[in-house]
């Protein structure tokens, strides 16, 4: 039914032991396991954020999400996590078959905890020369993803980073391209530049399954893509990764709250490591915010930039029989 897509797809469906090559991109609050399973089910792969959870929660979780699906689905950590190597040990338990180590290079002996395992090891990197090293170090797959996402993002656009990368990396490696995907055609155009797959967060979002609150979900149905804006960087000293999210009230806090955090930095009241982990902090309670209480107004409704052709809730599997079916039309 999906011939050509699937023949392109064939090393990502391998390497993800799934039907399509089709990962949804772990998103703090919404890719829990109700949203996870679905996409699981439905032929992708499945990934839960861990985001700021306890060890505990993540446990819960993981326990949780394979009552909903016996398909394979990963966890994505984020690497400046204080106690990443505990969340790992808690995917070692689950033997969980994926982890996507986000947010940061990687530190020293996390790729290997999480190998040791048996679990398979995916990596977003911002550089060629970094994405080249991190794969000859052991990562098994990589994510690129360009400015065009949701949530945390880096400065350059998905189209010219897969320009750039899949060339060089695509025929050794496993390359997914992430970043500003919403229909098929655009997955047909990365798979025959060489990608194994790609990775969609936006366009699973408000799907049936995703438990984010009602107003969450209209908000994405307004918006076009010109409401989805990068965070500024207020202070240099205070390197921030800027986040995308729909334009509201939040967006001018996260200013403040960067003037606030840079000021304790420059009195000495915490060190660069504290006032990072407080900025997540800040996205990670203004998310919860928008997407379980509903308050869109001064929570942080991230959405990448293909926001616009999100118009409907719709059910998962029929978001990826359309995906299929717009990508096998493409390359046919």
């Amino acid at each position: 039914m999906y011939d050509k897509t699937h023949a392109l797809m064939q090393r990502g469906r391998d390497f993800l032991g799934t039907e399509h090559a089709i990962l949804c991109g772990a998103m703090s609050w919404v890719s829990e396991r109700n949203l996870v399973s679905a996409i699981s089910n439905a032929g992708g792969f499945g990934v839960i954020a861990c985001g700021a959870m306890t060890p505990d929660l993540l446990d819960a979780e993981i326990a949780a999400t394979k009552a909903l699906t016996g398909k394979p689905f990963g966890v994505n950590l984020i690497t400046m996590h204080p106690l990443l190597f505990d969340l790992i040990a808690v995917c070692a338990k689950h033997q969980v078959s994926h982890v996507v180590l986000a947010g940061g290079i990687p530190p020293k002996g996390s790729v290997e905890a999480i190998k040791a395992f048996g679990a398979k090891v995916l990596v977003f990197a911002p550089t060629l020369a970094l994405a080249t090293r991190l794969l000859r170090n052991g990562a098994d797959a990589l994510v690129i993803e360009g400015s065009e996402a949701g949530g945390h993002i880096g400065p350059v656009a998905t189209s010219v980073l897969a320009q750039e990368f899949l060339p060089a990396l695509a025929d050794e490696f496993v390359v997914f391209v992430a970043g500003g995907i919403g229909r098929g055609d655009m997955i047909a155009a990365y798979l025959e530049m060489g990608a194994s797959g790609v990775q969609l967060g936006t366009r699973f979002a408000c799907a049936t399954e995703s438990i984010a609150h009602p107003a969450f979900k209209q908000a994405f149905f307004r918006a076009n893509a010109r409401d989805a804006v990068a965070s500024v960087q207020v202070d240099p000293r205070l390197p921030v990764i800027p986040v995308r999210a729909l334009k509201n009230k939040g967006t001018e806090e996260f200013t403040a709250k960067q003037r606030e955090v840079a000021a304790l930095l420059d009195a000495g009241k915490v060190d660069m490591e504290q006032a990072q982990l407080e900025i997540e902090q800040f996205w990670a309670g203004a998310l919860r915010r928008a997407v379980i209480e509903g308050d869109v107004e001064s929570g942080s409704v991230m959405a990448g930039q293909s926001v616009g052709m999100v118009t409907k809730e719709e059910p998962v599997a029929e978001i990826m029989a359309q995906l299929m079916a717009e990508s096998e039309a493409a390359l046919s």
